[in-house]
């Protein structure tokens, strides 16, 4: 194949979207053509209102400025950006699985298939098809088997490309990775297709941080690199919880093992509980293959960081209930954050939306204040528990644009997105707003306790007594 010229991806959310605005400002000679079958997605990425993008990432709105018109470009055509791309990237979302055999922890392959066969039925001419979307492992030769035996007779090759982002940096991830995983068969076609994509890459990376592999190698690596990450997390919640009973300081403890050479400190940060649309699918993933293939105490060791991230979120939303005298019926209490981590607009699988499922159930009354997620993206996350109503929602929880006007006669405040504004608010103030005695608990560890137990608070910080 000649040297990439047009790619296609197939879905402009978290991950295609800030991807190929990546791409398309790193190879100003490639045309870069992001399609969705959702048109209000794609209105919002060609709105002229940058701050309307359907995704906020720090430096994204900037690359859509700079590329969008001139060689990026968002659009609902996908069969016509499927016939023109030589290199097709498929980035739909791949949720764990609702029905049927591996509910709860398989992924749900339906739209990875849906995207195959549409391949399949418009191309006309060789394409390279690359995985970016997380996927379980063997799944480039379903990919493959679907798209040989249902085309127009054209030679596909598939690639594993999986993303490595953390949603609130993931520009900063793509223009200096650690690393781009790039698996794909070992042959002759195999090679070239790997060293196309390779190509694409090394516009901007270093050869050395181009890693090729099979594509089993290049599939099982993004469930395993976010397994190692999450068990961290659920390692030092974990201590957090001893932290408390025991006087110690999570922080301190952190510090401690973190200047370990072989531990290092990233991923020791304790909080309420991990979230994001990654780390609980990927782990539920390899819970799922290990078990299919009888490996029952593997399975349960990983199927263990999922229960103590469920237990932290629970034990937070347990200690609000008993700290308000073991009852929160009829009580307000305001909520600053609801994105899973900072400088992201992303909700899926935030401790907020379950920690506001335990409190609802108990009757409290909630008041969001979130500066990147609407209204109507919490009201969704709530709604799709099932727990109660949509109209039971809108009556016990509502959604706020303003952070200090949210507090006022609220008996507690609970902190569950790191947001860094929420660190230079007027605390005394708040304090002044609210029902006596005034409860505040950190659930992301932002505020310093001396300070906030001087300004008159009854003050719980995740991990700290």
């Amino acid at each position: 194949m000649n040297k990439i010229s047009r790619i296609c991806c197939i879905g402009a959310g978290y991950v295609g979207g800030p991807t190929m605005s990546v791409i398309a400002s790193q190879c100003p000679e490639i045309i870069v053509t992001v399609v969705d079958i959702n048109q209000e997605r794609i209105d919002r990425w060609n709105d002229l209102n940058l701050d309307n993008l359907p995704v906020y990432e720090p430096g994204l709105k900037e690359l859509v400025s700079e590329t969008r018109g001139k060689n990026l470009f968002f659009s609902t055509d996908v069969d016509k950006a499927i016939d023109e791309a030589q290199m097709i990237f498929i980035s739909v979302n791949t949720p764990t699985k609702t029905y049927g055999k591996g509910k709860g922890q398989a992924a749900d392959l339906k739209y990875i298939e849906l995207c195959a066969r549409n391949i399949a039925k418009v191309a006309k001419d060789d394409k390279i098809v690359v995985e970016k979307s997380t996927l379980p492992v063997r799944t480039a030769s379903a990919i493959k088997s679907i798209l040989d035996n249902t085309g127009n007779g054209v030679d596909f090759e598939i690639l594993s490309n999986p993303e490595f982002l953390a949603e609130g940096t993931a520009i900063d991830d793509l223009l200096n990775a650690d690393r781009v995983l790039i698996g794909g068969a070992d042959t002759e076609k195999g090679q070239a297709a790997k060293d196309a994509l390779s190509g694409i890459y090394a516009n901007w990376l270093s050869e050395d941080r181009i890693l090729q592999t099979n594509v089993w190698s290049s599939e099982l690596s993004k469930l395993v690199a976010n397994a190692f990450l999450a068990q961290r997390v659920s390692s030092i919640n974990s201590i957090s919880a001893l932290c408390e009973k025991t006087d110690a300081n999570v922080s301190e403890v952190s510090r401690a093992i973190g200047y370990d050479s072989r531990i290092g400190s990233k991923f020791l940060n304790s909080s309420v509980g991990f979230g994001g649309s990654c780390f609980q699918k990927d782990i539920l993933n390899l819970v799922y293959i290990a078990r299919s293939y009888g490996l029952q105490e593997v399975a349960d060791y990983w199927e263990q960081v999922i229960i103590m991230n469920d237990y932290q979120k629970r034990r937070f939303a347990e200690n609000i209930i008993t700290t308000l005298y073991n009852t929160v019926s009829g009580k307000k209490i305001v909520f600053y954050g609801w994105a899973f981590k900072k400088d992201t607009n992303d909700t899926r699988e935030s401790a907020a939306i379950y920690v506001a499922n335990a409190l609802l159930d108990e009757k409290a009354e909630i008041v969001v204040y979130d500066p990147k997620v609407p209204e109507e993206q919490v009201y969704a996350d709530l709604d799709y528990l099932n727990t109660r109503s949509p109209e039971e929602n809108r009556h016990l929880l509502k959604v706020v644009t303003d952070p200090m006007s949210a507090v006022v006669d609220a008996h507690a405040v609970a902190i569950l997105t790191e947001w860094d504004e929420f660190k230079s608010y007027d605390w005394q103030a708040i304090h002044n707003s609210m029902l006596k005695p005034a409860f505040l608990f950190d659930g992301r560890r932002i505020l310093d306790k001396v300070e906030m137990d001087s300004i008159g608070f009854h003050f719980y910080k995740i991990g700290q007594s």
